[in-house]
């Protein structure tokens, strides 16, 4: 998936009744309808192709993270949208989160998208993980995505994700969401840490950052960290992340 040197950047839509909003500190009843410098309106498409467009996450392989937040929060996952980026972008891998509770849930919504929805890769948060049991069963879905999800230093882990490591499959997100759009920084002690958990259960895994980029030095620490991705969209949206590879937003200011 790697397709250029140094951090990977994950372009992230936050969907709410088929706009894009901006997430804040994971407070989505404050969500308000996106404004970017980099196009004009919450259109989820427009978007979409404005981000993946961007030097910081152009590539032959675009991935891009969802947030179906309508989904996560009890209603119905907007198929839609959902399906119009996939057939928009015949290239696109959609990391998708739509707050399923298990893998069946998880096979049905991909069934729903159609064809398309080949493309598309399962995040399973711990926050929305029925039991210990539907965790188990993540390891070996293929393409399965575990999101350790965090607010205020505490993990929301109804399942026991976090405790059980020999359950996470082979990419992990490492989601603070106080962090999210929140200009704080990355939380790289808690990536630290859950890589060290890791490290005796299953060597080869993807590391994921979510929440708290700012600027170009944010991504080397990150990558410094041990992470191999981060999911980025408030920087990207405010032009915070303007510079190119090997030169930080400090040198440039400099």
């Amino acid at each position: 998936m790697l397709i250029r040197q140094g951090l990977q950047v994950i372009p992230v839509l936050d969907l709410r009744a088929g706009q894009v909003v901006r997430a804040v500190r994971g407070e989505r009843a404050a969500y308000r309808p996106m404004r970017s410098q980099l196009a004009e309106g919450s259109d989820p498409l427009v978007l979409a192709q404005a981000l993946l467009a961007h030097p910081r996450c152009a590539c032959t392989a675009p991935v891009l993270y969802v947030a179906d937040l309508d989904a996560i929060l009890g209603g119905t996952a907007q198929l839609a949208p959902l399906r119009a980026l996939l057939q928009a972008m015949p290239a696109l891998t959609l990391w998708l989160d739509a707050g399923v509770a298990d893998v069946h849930a998880a096979r049905v919504l991909r069934d729903a998208l159609g064809a398309v929805g080949e493309r598309m890769r399962p995040v399973f948060g711990s926050e929305s993980l029925r039991d210990q049991r539907s965790l188990a069963a993540v390891a070996a879905e293929p393409g399965a995505v575990l999101s350790l999800d965090s607010r205020l230093s505490q993990p929301i882990d109804p399942a026991g994700a976090w405790t059980s490591p020999a359950h996470w499959p082979a990419t992990v997100i490492v989601m603070t969401l106080d962090r999210v759009g929140a200009d704080s920084g990355p939380d790289l002690a808690l990536m630290k840490q859950l890589i060290a958990t890791a490290s005796s259960a299953r060597p080869a895994r993807q590391w994921v950052g979510a929440g708290g980029i700012r600027h170009a030095d944010d991504l080397a620490a990150a990558q410094a960290a041990g992470a191999q991705a981060w999911l980025v969209a408030s920087a990207l949206h405010d032009g915070r992340l303007a510079a190119a590879d090997g030169e930080t937003e400090r040198s440039r200011r400099g």
